[in-house]
């Protein structure tokens, strides 16, 4: 069972020190559905977080053609190309880990860059930037990586789609383009 909404309420019993909150859901027929499927469950995982506007596949399957014409004119493969746009316009953490863990976590992640060692009180460890992959990206995120790339794309002299096609596909994120955007050739 999976919806938005937002919290009403939260309240405590007196006594049992039982904590009841109550959600008000957007989808009343589906939350109805499930709740008949799950009522007379005797326990159930809990969880609610902050929802985030995902970019659409329509985004991701444009930044691909994009970096396959690059990858034509560079003489490169796009998944190069994937792992320089991240590092260029991506969304990153520092984390600071043990030396002899370096590669595990270069392993799980699709950029990592070494920063170098670094002290942190009297602990000792290796700084890492690290760069999340694009499929975890919100809408905003999403668009500062395709603005990126279409701007290397016209350094290129790459076709890209039309302001107005753009624009659709961004209000498909439901994020509107600002004025002063830079629009695709």
């Amino acid at each position: 069972m999976e919806f938005t909404g937002k919290i009403e309420s939260i309240s405590q019993e007196y006594g049992s020190g039982k904590v009841k909150v109550t959600f008000a859901v957007n989808e009343t027929r589906k939350a109805l559905t499930e709740y008949e499927k799950i009522k007379n469950v005797g326990k159930l995982k809990v969880t609610a977080v902050k929802y985030r506007n995902r970019r659409s596949l329509d985004a991701n399957a444009y930044m691909w053609v994009l970096l396959e014409k690059m990858a034509e004119i560079l003489h490169t493969n796009k998944d190069d190309l994937y792992i320089q746009m991240l590092d260029r316009y991506g969304v990153f953490t520092h984390i600071v880990v043990q030396p002899q863990v370096v590669a595990r976590v270069k392993a799980e992640w699709r950029v990592v860059r070494e920063l170098g060692e670094i002290t942190v009180g009297s602990m000792t460890g290796i700084q890492l930037q690290c760069f999340f992959g694009s499929s975890t990206y919100d809408t905003k995120e999403m668009a500062r990586l395709i603005d990126g790339i279409i701007s290397e794309c016209k350094a290129l002299d790459i076709e890209t789609m039309t302001p107005d096609e753009l624009d659709q596909i961004k209000a498909s994120w439901g994020q509107k383009y600002e004025a002063n955007h830079e629009k695709a050739v």
